[in-house]
């Protein structure tokens, strides 16, 4: 997305998440699930419509708990329909929460999302998109290819005259790791 790199520095939304967070590597799993969740908000609308959003999502998504979100029920499904500051659709709403309980599932299968990503590296793009849509809700190509990139396992978040990828580079990213 080497365009992002002229597009975004000095934007006040684009900017800070071009600059401190998209290619950076990512393991935390809140961070993880709402990286993931962004993405999938974000299919089918614009990324700077996600990133204006970002903080009512983050508050409507309890902090994007992976516990709490687990266990939201149709009160929650209704609550979040209802909120104006976030992106409104029942089917990418009901993705997330269901992706959040396969998270939790993930700890007792393969240690955590962290894990369940870090043991299936490396893969190509077609095979990371099979593993994500046997596991996941609502992630095709593109949802998969852009979180992959905004968490550090896929490349191309930044053209290599980006001070962000001399920044991501020097934290040994998975991507440079390659096969």
């Amino acid at each position: 997305m080497s365009g992002y790199c002229d597009a975004a520095p000095g934007h006040p939304l684009h900017g800070p998440y071009h600059d401190e967070e998209y290619g950076f590597p990512l393991t935390d799993e809140s961070a993880l699930f709402e990286r993931l969740s962004l993405e999938i908000f974000q299919a089918g609308l614009s990324w700077l419509l996600v990133l204006r959003k970002r903080e009512g999502m983050r508050a409507a998504f309890d902090g994007f708990d992976v516990d709490t979100v687990a266990v939201y029920g149709e009160a929650d499904v209704a609550r979040l329909l209802a909120d104006p500051g976030i992106v409104r659709n029942r089917l990418k709403v009901a993705a997330i929460i269901e992706n959040a309980r396969r998270i939790r599932a993930l700890r007792d299968t393969d240690g955590g999302f962290a894990a369940w990503i870090a043991e299936r590296h490396p893969l190509t793009l077609e095979e990371w998109v099979k593993v994500f849509r046997k596991t996941f809700k609502f992630t095709g190509g593109e949802v998969v290819n852009e979180f992959l990139m905004s968490i550090g396992y896929l490349p191309g978040a930044h053209r290599e005259d980006c001070p962000a990828f001399t920044r991501i580079a020097a934290l040994d990213p998975p991507w440079r790791r390659g096969r």
